[in-house]
């Protein structure tokens, strides 16, 4: 919970920076008009994608230099029998489709308490897709690479 609200400090912090022009590359750094800069240890497009794919999610860890994202159980308000855990790592510093691993968890609520489900195979793959998308749109949505 501690490291959840350092990172969360940090990115509110980093989106309140006034005026000045931002501009992210591949290899994870972040350039800040004006002289400073912090190299992240991930890719910053994937990172971001994934933090957006899974903002209805409550996050349990954020390790923004290791790469890995770790939700805490989730249940849908339509099924609370049932709920998921998600684990991402992001392996590399370049926006690649193999960049990323999605590992899903999933349970279901019996009578001896929550027990472990199979997940379908599709669901990881499918995230993965949510997250590459969005990475790209992020990207593309920071305009021209000088």
């Amino acid at each position: 919970m501690r490291a959840l609200t350092i990172v969360l400090c940090a990115l509110v912090l980093v989106g309140c920076g006034g005026n000045r022009e931002i501009s992210e590359v591949d290899s994870g750094t972040t350039a800040i008009a004006g002289g400073t800069s912090r190299t992240v240890g991930v890719n910053s497009y994937l990172w971001h994608a994934t933090l957006d794919t899974l903002s209805f999610m409550p996050l349990a860890s954020a390790d923004p230099f290791g790469g890995v994202i770790i939700t805490d159980w989730y249940s849908s308000p339509q099924d609370l029998n049932e709920r998921v855990k998600v684990t991402i790592y992001i392996l590399d510093r370049r926006l690649r489709a193999d960049g990323i691993r999605v590992a899903v968890f999933r349970q279901t609520r019996s009578n001896e308490g929550w027990v472990d489900a199979p997940v379908n195979t599709e669901t990881a793959t499918k995230l993965e897709d949510a997250i590459l998308t969005r990475a790209r749109e992020l990207r593309l949505a920071t305009g021209p690479r000088s």
